[in-house]
């Protein structure tokens, strides 16, 4: 085991695309930036969906330390992922950048349905959660909710949409900045 720490990237619903921040800092270092691949980005499964997280994090664990890169049905997913998991997977995991965590609870998205309801446990690690002004998939209220109830810092970096590729984030710094924090 090495003490490299792997950036277990999660993207959302219909995954992120070349764009995206995740995918930006993925193309940038490959090696410690590895993307949680799903059967159907289109369809998600929550079942697939956690044990997909649960099977990368135990790769990424036997290679040293994990952080998880979520973003909108990902934080979600980390979230059910961690109620669920043995202490003994969750404690490779050194923190969590949670970003723009998508409300499926009053989401109108029938592919979405079997991830209700957002699980609200404490998670046994380190944690930001981060949501913008007017997120069209959380309002800042629910993602506090979200974050209190994770255990997380709370960080609302204004009105930026979703915190995608729309968002004209580019690289985003301030996301760097977060990440390094953990």
């Amino acid at each position: 085991m090495s003490d490299r720490t792997t950036f277990v990237v999660l993207p959302g619903y219909q995954n992120s695309g070349p764009a995206h921040w995740q995918s930006r800092w993925e193309a940038a270092d490959p090696a410690a930036f590895v993307r949680v691949r799903q059967d159907d980005w289109d369809h998600p499964d929550p079942h697939a969906w956690v044990a997909r997280v649960d099977e990368a994090v135990a790769a990424a664990a036997a290679e040293g330390p994990v952080v998880l890169v979520a973003h909108s049905l990902g934080c979600v997913t980390v979230a059910r992922w961690a109620a669920g998991a043995p202490a003994s997977r969750t404690a490779a995991v050194r923190g969590a950048l949670l970003v723009a965590p998508a409300d499926v609870d009053h989401a109108d998205v029938p592919e979405l349905l079997g991830f209700r309801p957002v699980a609200l446990s404490p998670l046994p690690f380190p944690a930001t959660v981060v949501s913008s002004t007017d997120d069209p998939w959380v309002t800042p209220e629910r993602a506090r909710l979200f974050a209190a109830s994770w255990g997380a810092r709370y960080v609302e970096p204004g009105a930026f949409g979703h915190l995608n590729s729309d968002s004209g984030l580019g690289d985003w710094p301030l996301g760097r900045e977060l990440l390094a924090a953990l």
